[in-house]
């Protein structure tokens, strides 16, 4: 599965729409793609599970590129 994960680089930091960065990883459920995570120390915001039209939308973006953690 694709999850799709907003967050912020700096988690000390007050959260501020327009720093909000994304990323793509697939893992078999959100607690994993949080595991897979941790040891960046991101202040994650959202992590929504892509699928269908949502998957296929977002895969049309010159900006879609799953992390291979």
């Amino acid at each position: 599965m694709i999850y799709k994960v907003y967050y912020q680089e700096n988690a000390l930091e007050v959260p501020v729409r327009e720093n909000t960065k994304s990323l793509y990883v697939e893992a078999e459920s959100e607690r994993e793609v949080r595991s897979i995570l941790k040891d960046r120390k991101y202040n994650i915001e959202l992590i929504q599970l892509l699928e269908g039209n949502h998957l296929e939308y977002e895969q049309a973006s010159l900006n879609f590129k799953v992390e291979k953690i």
